[in-house]
């Protein structure tokens, strides 16, 4: 993981400061630990080198059901993270749908049961939320435009729960945040902790969730809310751009 071009904000402020390679690591795999210690099968692709965003799994793809769908990365960066995936999803014989010329990334499609929340972004565009409109029938798909300088749509609004959700309303222009809050009780997140990506913690069912420990504000609401949260240093991975929801890309959930 290195920031050899800058693709968000969050890469542009700590682009002359680095990231320390050791560190992260250190970091990832007491991320993969801590995952395994709650009973979750943890899968590492295949690291490549030409892949620096590489640790970022939850834009290369989404699942609906016992389909992946694989995305085609709008940034050139990013591009060939998709057939890493193929390549391990044809393996293992894992059905997946390949979401050709569809600028579509995990990062931006939160699920809801039968809803999706799809992100309008520099990464996903409305023509691809017009083509899953069609292959997805059976599920109601809810735009969401936000700020195009928060890159992901996870990184401003993440669901909790059936009823809750963590929001960063100066992430939206519109009347999106009317929209949600008429679905989710909505829990704020902080300016200091946005940049922090406090909004993009990681859910794992049974009340429990991954987040930074320095995220206190967001970590002190949940807490009140009844929710165990397991803190793990992520401090180093943060400053590529992304927290503990994009690093990881669920392939299997309970029901």
């Amino acid at each position: 993981m290195t920031i050899r071009s800058v693709i968000n904000d969050t890469q542009k402020h700590f682009k002359d400061v680095g990231i320390h390679i050791k560190t992260a690591m250190s970091q990832h795999r007491e991320f993969v630990r801590t995952l395994e210690d709650q009973g979750i099968e943890v899968i590492l692709l295949s690291p490549a080198k030409k892949f620096p965003e590489q640790a970022f799994t939850r834009d290369i793809g989404f699942t609906l059901g016992h389909t992946v769908f694989v995305a085609d990365m709008a940034n050139k960066v990013r591009q060939g993270e998709e057939e890493i995936l193929k390549d391990w999803l044809k393996g293992e014989e894992v059905s997946y749908f390949n979401l050709v010329s569809d600028h579509i990334e995990g990062g931006d499609v939160i699920i809801d049961g039968d809803t999706l929340y799809i992100g309008i972004s520099d990464r996903t565009n409305e023509f691809t939320i017009e083509h899953l409109s069609i292959l997805l029938p059976n599920f109601k798909i809810v735009k969401v435009p936000f700020k195009a300088k928060y890159l992901h749509l996870d990184c401003v609004f993440n669901i909790i729960s059936p009823t809750e959700a963590l929001i960063y309303r100066e992430g939206f222009t519109g009347n999106e945040v009317d929209l949600l809050a008429s679905r989710f009780d909505l829990i704020d997140v902080i300016h200091e902790e946005q940049f922090t990506l406090g909004t993009n913690i990681l859910s794992i069912g049974d009340k429990k969730i991954i987040s930074l420990p320095t995220n206190n504000n967001v970590n002190e609401q949940l807490r009140k809310r009844g929710y165990e949260v397991i803190e793990v240093p992520f401090n180093e991975i943060i400053k590529s751009g992304g927290s503990f929801r994009c690093c990881t890309m669920p392939l299997i959930r309970e029901a």
